[in-house]
């Protein structure tokens, strides 16, 4: 965890003496190095749990740690095991492509399970007359028809003679003889407009649905139509409507209007039914009052396109919560002199990795002139929090768990309520003056200079709060976390370390943070878990952090959300996670809107499909989703139940798209290195080739990226992480016999042959052949993998391909992951390119867990048109009704390139040139 700064008071024994009992003696006698610290390490961790401050350690000790400090300087000279190719696949590497191959059949599966999706037309039924009452009539029109030139000024289509007349359950709307604007059913007069029961299948609750239409067919039938209110659960989130969500669930009265409608015949009507109109702001006493005498209220509209939960336009096309972000009209001029925004949001980048979502959103807010600044992030992964932390100094980056953060961000409340905002403690910082007689300390007391961080738990530490102590007299070394009933003596200390946060904001508290993001990780639902649950999935440990994530948003109540995850969320048991995710939103009153994206479509050379769901409150305007920018042809990957959730272009359209993006667009101006290639940094070897490059090598500054202020950030006009993760001596010896050649792979090997039904086999004429190891030249797990079916296996990319996905383990063994032309695979740097990271990017941590980083990433090109669509709807230029938006046309990298005035090179724009 990144520590907090400390605090600016000055340090006195009179601001925090801490009274301990007697030290436990530390200094024994050792035959080993490792063995003295080792023990002084564990007396530290006795003695930070029982309130103790640790005598510092004895000088063998201390001469023992610079030993070993030396030892590890001196191996980090040469690759160490985490930056070496394993010898042979684990199990987990060769399962990912086990995993691949039966994604196909469960994607059928997923779609036979969404038969009876949501999205399915409503029919209404006829109700059965044999048991009708005494008195009862047939239904019939009430009144006058309405006069012909109104019927056909207000329902043109229906007298359209152009087309057969259908009916009505038929596609084509029913054609009218006459429209009336009154009916009665059952001795009862319905009149346009009136909100009515209907007549369901059989097994289904009644429908409910607003008159919109009475008329005869010119089948002589009477008909009306209805637009149809939903439930919770008619609606996509399903059978999730009785999830609990910080004490709120759905409320059965809830209903939501729709744009669908149809036509029934008169007799499928059965009864009135109070429905009000809530305003989705009002006040929660008005809203009571209000709904107290209705069957029934709706305070936002329900769409199957996206899963669109929103506020109800009014009268005039809008959605009615422009003004709510508050922005005069003196607010938008939105730049300065510098180009920098003036308007201001925050963030919170939750599961962050290294920051691929925040980072594009950032970029994208930018350019729609919103300054989004990710303030904090959290993530578990040491060195995603290194990464992140150098890209955006200015971020308060937390390395724990998310559900600690959420403990702490409820303890944190509590302490600025009591040491803030009620400003108590200065009748107990009398008492510590009063302590401090000016006496010597003993040898069992230690003071507490200043408080330097805070955490609940992790490490290993039992669940509470933690601060991080910096004792006078002591080095940082030994600095030690203790819990707060250990500082019960050093309330003014505490109070320092309080207001100093709060003012500086180091966590945030319910109304501080603007946009959250994040991708909680639901390895529950992998291929590689054996054991999933799939009839309760958040039941399972690994998908819980879905739940930690939605808990977050209902404490800090964000006024926009992104969630971000793998099209699994869609597929596994029925869209069970969307569809919770998408619960907890609505049931906490939030907008929502679920669609998928595919990374290509927005200028990379990867196709990545991912889920992205908006969440938006109803004072804000419900973002969009960007459509493409680039022609990249969208492949299947979402269930029926999702299928209107791709984002897309209709068929019917023909948008002008750039060429969609390949391999050699991205990475074919990175100088050729080795399979072993030891510097971080390196310099640039050649000029830019294509529109990409030229983009992607600009500095922050251009980018719009402020993450260093109006400074350029470090290694800028560097090539940094250019580095592959160094192939072992054996698959070195294979690769380099792999052909230099478009689908070149081991099956080109000497002693492979491929036979009937694309199944390789052993040649029987060749001798096997053997590396200088002894080991065979082509392994036999690559003869079985995938039942011999696979060409993956140290599989060669070539210059004009598209890459499936941009993966986190860099091994070749069951994956095309090797250089076109080099005896290596892609470096981390030509990853981060396919996954758009500018290249002043920088990353830490091994090699290996680098390749982690990237490919767990979110997209940064499809963050930042993310991130644009969000700083209109955020400032309020835009209307939340449509789902999707067609991005300007200077938002693509062409008119960016232009505008900073890049160098300019001969080679065409989008034209690869080889080495």
């Amino acid at each position: 965890m990144a520590p907090s700064s400390p605090s600016s008071a000055a340090p006195t024994r009179a601001s925090g003496r801490k009274r301990a009992a007697k030290a436990e003696e530390i200094h024994r006698n050792q035959e080993e190095e490792e063995e003295v610290a080792a023990a002084s390490s564990a007396k530290r961790r006795r003695g930070a749990s029982s309130g103790k401050k640790p005598k510092p350690p004895p000088k063998q000790a201390k001469t023992a740690k610079a030993g070993r400090k030396k030892k590890a300087e001196a191996e980090r000279a040469e690759p160490v095991e985490d930056d070496v190719c394993a010898e042979e696949p684990d199990e987990e590497e060769m399962a990912m492509g086990e995993e691949e191959a039966a994604a196909e059949a469960e994607e059928q599966e997923a779609a036979a399970a969404a038969a009876g999706s949501p999205g399915k037309k409503r029919v209404a039924q006829p109700r059965k007359r044999g048991t009708a009452a005494a008195g009862d009539h047939e239904p019939e029109f009430v009144g006058e028809p309405v006069p012909a030139a109104e019927a056909r000024a207000n329902w043109p289509k229906r007298y359209d003679r152009s087309a057969a007349a259908r009916r009505p359950e038929e596609d084509e709307e029913v054609k009218a003889r006459c429209h009336y604007r009154s009916a009665k059913v059952d001795n009862i007069v319905y009149t346009l407009g009136d909100d009515v029961y209907v007549k369901a299948e059989e097994n289904e609750a009644d429908y409910i649905g607003r008159i919109t239409e009475f008329f005869e067919g010119t089948d002589r039938c009477q008909y009306f139509t209805c637009r149809w209110f939903f439930r919770p659960e008619d609606t996509v989130i399903n059978s999730l409507v009785c999830i609990d969500v910080d004490g709120k669930k759905h409320d059965p009265r809830r209903v939501f209007l729709s744009e669908e409608k149809n036509d029934n015949v008169l007799d499928c009507i059965i009864s009135k039914v109070k429905i009000v109109h809530v305003d989705p702001n009002m006040d929660p006493k008005a809203k009571a009052q209000l709904i107290e005498h209705c069957d029934l209220y709706y305070d936002m509209s329900y769409s199957v396109a996206y899963s669109t939960f929103a506020n109800i336009p009014s009268e005039n096309g809008a959605s009615g919560s422009e003004t709510a972000s508050g922005i005069s009209s003196d607010d938008m001029d939105l730049e300065t002199s510098s180009g920098a925004p003036v308007r201001t949001a925050t963030l919170l980048d939750l599961y962050s990795g290294c920051g691929g979502m925040s980072t594009g959103l950032c970029l994208g807010a930018a350019l729609a002139g919103l300054k989004l600044e990710t303030r904090w992030a959290v993530d578990l992964n040491s060195y995603a929090c290194q990464s992140l932390k150098y890209n955006h100094p200015q971020t308060e980056v937390r390395n724990e768990k998310a559900d600690e953060f959420l403990a702490l961000l409820k303890e944190w409340a509590v302490l600025c309520d009591k040491y803030v905002h009620k400003d108590v403690g200065s009748d107990s910082a009398g008492s510590e003056d009063q302590e401090d007689d000016g006496s010597p300390l003993d040898k069992d007391e230690f003071v507490v200079e200043k408080l330097i961080g805070i955490c609940y738990g992790g490490s290993g530490r039992e669940n509470g709060l933690y601060f991080k102590v910096q004792w006078a007299g002591y080095g940082p070394e030994e600095d030690t976390w203790e819990p707060i009933d250990n500082l019960s003596d050093c309330p003014l200390k505490i109070k320092e370390f309080v207001q100093e946060g709060y003012r500086r904001k180091i966590l945030p508290l319910p109304g501080d943070v603007d946009v959250i993001c994040g991708g909680p990780p639901c390895q529950g639902i992998s291929g590689f878990n054996r054991f999933r649950n799939r009839n309760e999935p958040l039941k399972d440990e690994k998908n819980k952090q879905m739940v930690t994530f939605m808990d977050i948003v209902a404490y800090l109540k964000p006024k926009y959300v992104l969630m971000e995850n793998v099209v699994d969320i869609l597929k596994f048991a029925d869209g069970y996670l969307g569809r919770y995710a998408l619960s907890c939103l609505v049931a906490m009153n939030y907008q929502a809107r679920l669609g998928m994206m595919v990374a290509g479509c927005y200028g990379l050379p990867q196709f990545r499909m991912r889920v992205f769901l908006w969440g938006a409150l109803s004072s804000m305007v419900l973002p969009k989703y960007p459509l493409p920018t680039h022609d990249v042809v969208v492949r299947g990957g979402a269930p029926n139940a999702f299928s209107q959730s791709i984002v897309a272009y209709d068929e019917t359209q023909r948008p002008s798209l750039k060429k969609a993006l390949l391999l050699g667009d991205a990475i074919s101006d990175l100088p050729q290195v080795e399979n072993y290639q030891p510097h971080d940094v390196m310099e640039y070897t050649s000029s830019p080739k294509t529109e990409f490059q030229r983009y992607i090598r600009l500095g922050r500054k251009d980018m719009l990226d402020w993450s260093f202020g109006e400074e350029a950030g470090p290694d800028e006009g560097k090539l940094l992480d250019h580095q592959p993760l160094r192939l072992n001596n054996d698959d070195y010896e294979r690769v380099k016999q792999i052909p230099v050649k478009k689908g070149a792979n081991f099956r080109d090997l000497k002693g492979v042959k491929v036979g009937a039904n694309n199944i390789v086999e052993w040649d029987p004429e060749i001798e096997r052949v053997y590396l200088s190891s002894g080991k065979p030249l082509v392994p036999d797990y690559a003869m079985s993998f995938i039942k011999g079916r696979s060409p993956k296996p140290f599989g060669r990319l070539w210059w004009d391909e598209t890459v499936p996905t941009v993966v986190t383990r860099a091994e070749p063994h069951n994956q095309i992951i090797l250089h076109p032309t080099q005896a290596r695979v892609l470096t981390v740097r030509e990853n981060a390119r396919l996954q758009g990271f500018p290249d002043y990017y920088r990353l830490f941590g091994p090699i290996k867990e680098k390749y982690i980083q990237v490919g767990n990433a979110v997209a940064v090109p499809v963050a930042r048109a993310l991130g644009y669509c969000l700083g209109q709807a955020f400032l309020g230029e835009s209307e939340g009704s449509q789902p999707l938006y067609e991005l300007p046309a200077s938002f693509t990298s062409v008119a960016r390139v232009a505008q900073v005035g890049a160098s300019s090179v001969s080679t065409p724009a989008g034209e690869v040139v080889e080495q």
